[in-house]
């Protein structure tokens, strides 16, 4: 039933964390909101926002590695490909694997579902853009990005959080 709930939940937060309008000045405040509240926590993540065709911020803190960059780009190819977050996806195929089953043809190389990226939408557009955090465990970079996404958006992180987050 947690999953059931977490799913409704995720969608939820999809729907809601959407912006007015969406722009490189719009990613550069987010990518550095999330920055600042991985400083203040001593964070070991990346952070990047990525058009759908470019990286527009990113962000390394001390403590992340090169292979947080790689989980990075892969959640983001997922999102582009798919435009919903990486940790719906995750659960969405049973919580086990953080990478695609084989038949859906995406190399394991290159697309990742572990989460931590999600999806910019733009009001009547649809998603124009990805945000995407990785150094922790997935559920922790997933509620991270949602939590600056909820400041940035002025959405109440309560009515939004997963299940024991954010109250």
């Amino acid at each position: 039933m947690a999953t059931e709930d977490d799913l409704a939940r995720l969608k939820e937060q999809e729907a809601r964390l959407v912006f007015d309008r969406f722009d490189e000045a719009e990613a550069f405040a987010l990518g550095t909101r999330l920055r600042d509240l991985a400083l203040d926590r001593g964070l070991p993540i990346v952070v990047e926002v990525a058009a759908l065709d470019r990286p527009l911020f990113y962000a390394a803190l001390s403590g992340s590695t090169a292979a947080n960059r790689e989980w990075a780009r892969r959640k983001i190819n997922s999102v582009r490909f798919y435009h919903k977050s990486t940790y719906r996806m995750f659960l969405e195929q049973g919580g086990r694997e953080r990478i695609f089953p084989a038949d859906f043809g995406h190399d394991a190389r290159d697309f990742a579902i572990a989460g931590g990226a999600f999806p910019v939408r733009v009001a009547g557009m649809g998603a124009v853009a990805v945000v995407a955090v990785s150094g922790l465990p997935q559920r922790d970079d997933h509620n991270l990005v949602v939590e600056a996404l909820a400041g940035y958006l002025d959405v109440d992180l309560a009515a939004v959080a997963l299940a024991g987050e954010g109250a």
